[in-house]
């Protein structure tokens, strides 16, 4: 299998090609490893350079599950104490030790990276406060300390992430050791900013996960409305504010996965205004209210967190998304080949409509689109899985 071991074929670090996005989900909760999102990164070789690649893991640490588990990338061993004064001063430090890994062939130099599973010190007055302070914390460290950067921070969740090819990154991080009932994964690094450890995917904050396939042209004023409610958008990236953004509009705002797609990719102003009422309404409102979040250009996500897998696209597919169920498991990739590799019997598979959003749920029986199937007055078009 020649892709296996391609190179780049222009002798050219700086090659950007297309991104691979993969993820799946086991909606019942079974615990799987990751081979099937490291055969179908190595399916979608081509699309990546060689400057970046990740994983997501859900479920993952059941044994320290009730606390945080921050991953943390440092230049050097005074980064990495300077770290560890910080964490143990605001919190409670129930176990430290090096993320494991093996040192690959042509990898170059790599960070120290460890990980810290902790618990704030005194109860906070209610979750959403508690996780509210959990983000303070991580933007003060990734913006204040110049040799330290936290990579990951959710709970029973980690991301593992690094500069080189998915394969590399897998065995670098020992990815095939690891166990969890929902993946994702990204092959190749930021459109705009150089491949370093930090800036590969995918992006999170708490147990947010984000991968990206393309590029946001509004960035500026995705930034901007994201930083006057309190987010530090440091990485110079477009992907970091979609991370920021499903915070925002469904941890903090309380909105739907559905509603927060008509926020992200939402209708043009013509197609609302040709809506029937309500719906036509409160499209308005969500444009009036989070237009600055609206995100222009082309791209496709996965966005991830505990007990939930969203996909999709801008409005008008400038960047493929494809979706598959078998039986409790859904997928969700950038080729159709990718999930044919990783589930040979799948049993259904569909390209999702621009701007349409596919949701699996931890605990919800995935069940195939219907083609022209009604959509409710209020609700906004959904394929749920």
């Amino acid at each position: 299998m020649a892709w296996a071991n391609c190179e780049n074929r222009y002798n050219d670090e700086r090659v950007s090609s297309a991104c691979g996005l993969f993820g799946f989900m086991d909606t019942t909760g079974k615990r799987h490893d990751g081979s099937r999102a490291i055969l179908a990164l190595q399916a979608m070789k081509e699309r990546g350079n060689g400057l970046g690649a990740g994983f997501a893991v859900y479920g993952l640490y059941p044994d320290w599950a009730e606390y945080y588990a921050f991953h943390v990338m440092c230049r050097d061993e005074a980064d990495r104490l300077e770290v560890e004064e910080y964490l143990r001063r605001y919190f409670r430090i129930a176990h430290a030790e090096p993320i494991p890994h093996t040192p690959v062939k042509g990898m170059g130099e790599t960070p120290i990276l460890w990980r810290y599973f902790v618990a704030l010190e005194g109860a906070a007055e209610e979750a959403q406060a508690e996780e509210d302070i959990i983000v303070q914390h991580v933007m003060r460290i990734n913006s204040q300390m110049d040799g330290a950067f936290v990579f990951s921070s959710g709970k029973d969740m980690g991301i593992f992430k690094g500069v080189g090819h998915p394969d590399q990154i897998a065995e670098f991080y020992r990815m095939d050791t690891y166990q969890g009932y929902l993946w994702t994964a990204h092959n190749r690094f930021p459109t705009n900013t150089p491949g370093w450890w930090g800036g590969a995917h995918p992006f999170g904050l708490l147990d947010w996960s984000v991968v990206h396939n393309g590029e946001i042209s509004s960035y500026g004023i995705n930034r901007r409305f994201l930083e006057m409610h309190g987010y530090l958008c440091t990485m110079r990236t477009d992907t970091e504010v979609v991370a920021y953004a499903a915070d925002l509009i469904m941890r903090r705002h309380g909105l739907s996965p559905e509603w927060a797609a008509a926020v992200l990719a939402s209708p043009l102003w013509n197609e609302i205004e040709a809506m029937p009422e309500p719906q036509r309404g409160i499209y308005r409102a969500i444009r009036q209210t989070y237009g600055p979040l609206l995100l222009n250009g082309p791209f496709t996500v996965i966005i991830a967190r505990t007990g939930q897998m969203i996909g999709l696209g801008d409005r008008i597919r400038l960047r493929p998304l494809v979706a598959g169920i078998k039986g409790s498991m859904v997928y969700i990739s950038s080729e159709l080949s990718a999930i044919h590799l990783a589930e040979p019997a799948i049993e259904h598979t569909w390209t999702p409509l621009g701007g349409e959003a596919v949701v699996a749920h931890l605990g919800v029986a995935p069940e195939p689109p219907s083609v022209g199937c009604a959509v409710s007055e209020v609700a906004p078009e959904v394929r749920y899985a």
